[in-house]
């Protein structure tokens, strides 16, 4: 049986990236509110720049510098903003999946020697334990085409593929290293694949 996906409320939301549509959904899912921002006119278009987000309170909210994640959520804004049309999904799934708690737990594993992968094999989760079900479901209900895809992540390409969104193309999305996160992306890049170039030590 499909899962169902409603879209229960659109409003604008102004930004410093300008004007969006926000389209609230409900799903029979995981009842979690997921949403998505809207740029220009996207149904039945191809290559529309789309971004699928996880939540991360700590780099999203508090602008932790632990991840790329907040600086990665106001790029990819930025980018769908200068293109003039563009989605972006924002899937209530923190921690790459394995929710806040764990997450902050696994921190506290990673400041006693882990890298981001290992405290989550610690702690008896995957790598990442994302799907994407949802968000190919949004797509379909805002009638894109075909995406290209604001991402570093190939397993975020392939999952989407599997569940028949049409990725024409990849949008390669890379802010700054810091200090106090450079190991974490080298550890995306090299035991995650993630497509970055080797990050540089760089000062907070």
């Amino acid at each position: 049986m499909k899962p169902h996906l409603e879209d229960l409320v659109q409003t604008p939301i102004p930004t410093e990236h300008g004007e969006f549509i926000l389209h609230y959904y409900s799903n029979s899912v995981d009842a979690k509110e997921h949403i998505a921002l809207v740029k220009g006119d996207v149904a039945h278009q191809d290559n529309v720049p789309v971004r699928i987000h996880s939540e991360c309170f700590t780099g999203d909210v508090l602008g932790s510098r632990r991840c790329d994640c907040g600086e990665q959520l106001d790029m990819a804004l930025q980018m769908i903003a200068k293109a003039g049309v563009g989605v972006l999904i924002y899937l209530r799934q923190e921690g790459r999946g394995i929710g806040l708690l764990k997450k902050l737990q696994a921190y506290n594993l990673q400041d006693m020697g882990m890298d981001t992968v290992d405290a989550n094999l610690h702690l008896g989760y995957q790598a990442d334990e994302r799907e994407y079900t949802i968000a190919a479901l949004m797509l379909e209900d805002l009638q894109v085409n075909s995406v290209q895809l604001i991402t570093n992540n190939p397993e975020k390409i392939q999952g989407l593929k599997q569940l028949g969104v049409t990725v024409a193309g990849r949008i390669p999305i890379e802010v700054v290293a810091h200090d106090s996160n450079v190991a974490y992306l080298k550890t995306k890049a090299n035991k995650m694949a993630h497509f970055l170039f080797q990050p540089k030590n760089e000062q907070d």
